[in-house]
């Protein structure tokens, strides 16, 4: 039995680390820290600073944990460690919640008390889902999870299963987007309390949804980071993170760091009931080890949410197609990939710009067939915009592997301008990419406020103290820069400062205008619709029954296979000027035996703001309005009853 299991076994533990609640016993408090010789627990039993404190002497296990059961302590007492010599007091590692943030002191969380309701939920799996990432932060005007649990039944009602949260670890300062969190059990208090998340989750899978949680296991923030003041092994100099010191998991001592954040994988699934975790920008987590830690943490993900289904999706720039990879393949398991092929060859395609990292893409018909017949565009190819090959070889991935998105919180804020895409192409244009996304076989991901054309923009926001404030502003502009427009000293000068409070407030969603853009929204709810209830869209999730044509550089055919004969689909998109199909020396566009292909959907349709496409030529030449998509299912002639002469 491992130190850790016998500690669990004796106190009745359920994480290693930080202060728990043990029924009939007190609060149980256990710290690593290695390389000190003594520790103490400072605590204001009764939660209040101006309380007496009380100091108490921790044990040492001999194994660089100290720990120790404290009767007095109870759910909201507040405490800091002190270490050694050192006259200054330290939060906890592991603290459940900093209600005064990470500089202040944690708090005791009672995690047992919550009445969940959820016993029935299954959790969800990787087939079926549309994602929707979601900051806590900006979603509503109150910017917390109250306020974002009444909108849960509108966001089922519109076709989302999956909220995809962006990281709530505690950071410093008003606002923020969540990547610079330093106290990673934490929910951080500017949202709401610990069991506000929770009752948050509860509402979420009582109205259908499943809750991912977006998690950085890649870097800490930069202010209110203490790991390194309990032990120098937390962090290696071995490699180099773009963000800051990355995380010692092969190293010296690397296995009290691993247990970290594998337990905090797990914490977020006992004790806040999610269906997952989103592991965000997986290429600067470095792990020579035999086990890779992020094949590790999807193990404490899947023991930890059994017997409910789990979802895992990740980032990662390289496209390694090793990450969703099973284990007896040599893989980490992950059940999903952000695919920013898709994105990028998007972008070029609704806007006509081709700079920096969107430079290797064209955004022409066939880059679109490949994305749904492979997922990623580059999968070992040179890619000349970083002078190397990038992404490995995947062509036999399901669809399910792959997260498709037009739009997500970095690639709004990368505009520099936060513009929301449908500002920056035309209606029509937008509509029909729309479409293609919302039925493509991969899992689509909306960015809040996308279903319904927000028109408020998404920018970067981080509120730091000055000296850091100003780093992050500066290097805010260094990385715009890249692309040539926003390096120009006039965009420079325009950039949103991250610091200033406006930059927060207007990134907020304006919910009424749902009621006020009515026909994006029904855009949106009703090709989700399509994507749920049409029996071959449907089916095209779990297998490549797909294949495609280029009609010309800009308009091209998907054809969905049906289960049975006379059940296909023909998805047309034409992204330029009017399409007259003369001849058109193409198998795809053939109907089945006996059939024609008639219209079922189409982008134009006045409900969603479009000017109506005429009725479908039954015979003759197909004509494909300008900037517009159709889908088209067959009808026997036979049998239908309608006169089909033109």
């Amino acid at each position: 039995m491992s130190e850790q299991s016998a500690t669990e076994l004796v106190h009745g533990r359920r994480f290693p680390i930080g202060a728990e609640r043990v029924p009939g016993k007190g609060v149980h408090f256990r710290v690593w820290a290695p390389e000190k010789k003594t520790v103490k627990l400072v605590m204001n039993a009764q939660g209040k600073d101006a309380d007496p404190q009380t100091e108490i002497e921790l044990q040492s296990e001999g194994n660089g944990y100290f720990s120790i059961m404290s009767p007095d302590a109870c759910a909201g007492s507040l405490y800091r460690y002190l270490l050694d010599d050192d006259p200054q007091p330290y939060p906890d590692p592991a603290s459940r919640f900093q209600p005064q943030g990470p500089q202040g002191p944690s708090q005791v969380v009672d995690a047992l008390s919550f009445e969940w309701t959820d016993a029935a939920w299954p959790g969800i799996e990787a087939h079926g889902q549309v994602i929707y990432e979601m900051h806590i932060g900006t979603f509503t005007h109150e910017g917390n999870w109250l306020a974002a649990a009444k909108e849960l039944p509108e966001l089922a009602a519109l076709g989302v299963t999956v909220l995809e949260i962006m990281p709530v670890a505690d950071f410093p300062g008003r606002y923020g987007w969540g990547y610079d969190g330093v106290n990673w059990f934490a929910p951080t208090r500017l949202y709401g309390t610990p069991d506000e998340f929770r009752y948050f989750v509860d509402q979420a899978h009582a109205v259908g949804l499943g809750v991912v949680l977006d998690v950085v296991f890649n870097h800490l923030g930069p202010d209110g980071n203490y790991l390194s003041k309990f032990s120098s092994d937390y962090f290696t100099t071995r490699y180099r993170c773009d963000w800051g010191d990355p995380l010692n998991f092969d190293g010296p001592n690397s296995g009290a760091v691993r247990e970290y954040v594998l337990a905090n994988s797990a914490y977020w699934i006992k004790e806040f009931h999610l269906d997952g975790l989103r592991l965000d920008a997986t290429q600067q987590i470095f792990d020579s080890s035999a086990e890779n830690i992020i094949a590790a943490i999807v193990q404490a993900v899947r023991s930890a949410g059994t017997p409910r289904k789990t979802f895992i999706v990740g980032e990662n720039e390289p496209q390694d197609a090793k990450l969703f990879l099973p284990s007896e393949r040599g893989g980490f398991g992950l059940d999903a990939l952000w695919n920013d092929d898709f994105h990028h060859t998007a972008m070029v395609a609704m806007t006509g710009r081709a700079d920096a990292y969107y430079s290797d893409y064209r955004g022409v018909a066939q880059e679109f067939i490949s994305t749904f017949k492979r997922g990623f565009l580059y999968q070992g190819q040179w890619y000349s915009w970083q002078n190397k090959t990038r992404g490995t070889p995947g062509l036999d991935m399901p669809p399910t592997k792959f997260v498709n998105f037009i739009q997500n919180h970095d690639q709004l804020a990368n505009s520099g301008s936060g513009k929301r895409v449908h500002s920056m192409t035309s209606p029509n244009r937008y509509r029909a990419l729309t479409t293609l996304f919302l039925l493509a076989p991969q899992t689509p991901m909306l960015f809040q406020g996308q279903e319904f054309a927000a028109s408020s923009p998404f920018f970067y926001f981080a509120d730091h103290k000055d000296e850091i404030a100003h780093l992050v502003e500066r290097g805010r502009s260094d990385f715009l820069a890249q692309f040539r427009a926003l390096a120009t000293p006039e965009m420079q000068a325009r950039l949103p400062d991250p610091g200033d409070p406006q930059t927060f407030t207007a990134s907020k969603l304006d919910l009424n205008e749902r009621n006020q853009h009515q026909e994006e929204y029904a855009l949106h709810r009703d090709l989700l619709s399509l994507r749920r209830n049409d029996p071959v869209f449907q089916a095209s999730q779990q297998s490549h029954r797909i294949d495609g044509a280029v009609l010309s550089q800009d308009a091209w055919v998907i054809r969905f296979f049906g289960e049975n004969s006379g059940d296909d689909r023909l998805l047309l998109v034409n992204l330029s000027r009017d399409l007259r199909l003369v001849p058109a020396p193409e198998p795809l566009l053939a109907p089945p035996k006996d059939c024609v292909w008639d219209a079922m959907w189409f982008s134009d349709d006045p409900r969603y703001g479009g000017t109506g496409m005429p009725r479908w030529p039954l015979k003759g030449l197909w004509y494909l309005q300008g900037e517009s998509a159709v889908v088209l299912q067959p009808i026997n002639q036979a049998k239908d009853g309608v006169d089909h002469e033109q």
